[in-house]
C-alpha cells in the first residue's frame, strides 16, 4: 500500500534527517523535499505538488498557478505566523486549509524590535559608521526609561514587545482595531499613537489596499521618532518615508521583512539612518524549533494519520 505524501519546503525543515521529516515519517507519511536546504522555485513546486495531501510551507510564494496542480492537497501548514505568501483565496476555492504557527516566533521578533529600538534611541548606526570612517563623533542619545513606545498591532508579538519594553521602564500605548482589552496598555487611535510615541513598532499584516503609513501618517510622527517595521516593508510608503528621512525628522527606520526577498538595492536601503535586516525576526534557534514543531502539529491535526484517517 502506498503511503500518502507530504511536501516539506522550508529551508530549515527540509534538510536530511530534520526532526520534522522524521516525525512525519513516523506518523506514516512519505516526505517529499524538492529543494533540501534552500527555497524551491515555482517550477519545482509545480512539479512536486501533484498527489501530495499535506504541505509544510515556508516563505516561498504559493500562487494559484501552483495550487492548480494540487490535485490531492488538503492542508498547507506554515512554519510561521503569516500567510501573505499564499494565495489564500485560491486555496479556499480549492478546499485547502491554510494553517499558521501563531505566536511561535513572538519572542524572537519582539527581541529584535527591542534591540532596534534601543539602537535608534542611542543613534548607534551613524556613530558606528562614523568611527568606521575614522571619525570620533560622539552625541547624546536617549534612554528607554520614560519614553513612549507605540505598538501598532497588539497580537502575540506586540504584547511580548510591550512586556519587554515595560521592563525597561517605557510607557506603552497600542493601536489594534480588533483588540478590546489591552491588559493595562492604553488602546488608542492610530493617529494618536503616531503623534505621541517616540518609538513606533509595526506588527500587522500587509493590506492589499496599500501602505498603512503613507505621507499623511508619517507626517504625524514626532521629530526624531524611531520607526520599526519587523512585519512587512509594504506597510510603509517608501517614497514618503525617504522624504522624511532626508528632512532629518526620523532618527531611525528599521525594516526586516520585504515583499520581495532579497529586495532590490534602493536609495532607501542605502540611507545612513536605515537599518535593514534579512528577515531575522524569527531566525533564532528557539523560534525555528517552536515554529517547526507547531507546523507539524497543525498538519497532523488536520490530516490525522494514515492508519486512523482521523
Amino acid at each position: 500500500m502506498t503511503t500518502p505524501r507530504v511536501l516539506v519546503t522550508p529551508r530549515s525543515m527540509s534538510v536530511p534527517d530534520a526532526p520534522a521529516v522524521r516525525r512525519l515519517r513516523a506518523a506514516g507519511y512519505t516526505v517529499v523535499t524538492p529543494a533540501p536546504g534552500r527555497q524551491p522555485t515555482t517550477g519545482e513546486l509545480t512539479a512536486a505538488v501533484p498527489g501530495v495531501v499535506g504541505w509544510i510551507a515556508g516563505v516561498e510564494p504559493i500562487g494559484a498557478d501552483v495550487l492548480a496542480h494540487a490535485d490531492a492537497l488538503r492542508a498547507i501548514s506554515r512554519n510561521g505566523a503569516g500567510s501573505d505568501a499564499i494565495d489564500t483565496a485560491a486555496a479556499e476555492a480549492a478546499g485547502i486549509r491554510v494553517l499558521t504557527a501563531r505566536g511561535a516566533n513572538a519572542q524572537g521578533v519582539a527581541e529584535l524590535a527591542l534591540a532596534l529600538a534601543l539602537m535608534g534611541l542611542r543613534g548607534l548606526p551613524e556613530a558606528a559608521d562614523a568611527l568606521r570612517e575614522g571619525q570620533w563623533r560622539r552625541h547624546t542619545g536617549r534612554e528607554a526609561a520614560d519614553r513612549t513606545l507605540g505598538v501598532v498591532g497588539f497580537g502575540a508579538i506586540g504584547r511580548r514587545l510591550a512586556g519587554l519594553a515595560q521592563g525597561l521602564g517605557m510607557r506603552v500605548v497600542a493601536h489594534d482595531p480588533f483588540v478590546t482589552d489591552g491588559e493595562g496598555v492604553a488602546l488608542l487611535p492610530l493617529a494618536e499613537v503616531l503623534r505621541t510615541s517616540e518609538v513606533v513598532s509595526l506588527h500587522v499584516p500587509p493590506d492589499p489596499a496599500g501602505p498603512l503609513l503613507g505621507a499623511a501618517e508619517l507626517a504625524l510622527l514626532r521629530d526624531d521618532a524611531v520607526l520599526l517595521n519587523t512585519a512587512r516593508s509594504t506597510l510603509v510608503d517608501e517614497a514618503a518615508l525617504l522624504v522624511e528621512l532626508t528632512a532629518g525628522r526620523i532618527a531611525l527606520y528599521s525594516v526586516d521583512a520585504f515583499d520581495r526577498e532579497p529586495p532590490e538595492p534602493s536609495e532607501l536601503l542605502r540611507h545612513p539612518r536605515v537599518v535593514a535586516t534579512p528577515h531575522l525576526g524569527a531566525a533564532t534557534t528557539e523560534s525555528v524549533r517552536r515554529a517547526s514543531e507547531a507546523a507539524v502539529e497543525n498538519l497532523l491535526a488536520a490530516l490525522g494519520t494514515p492508519a486512523t484517517g482521523r
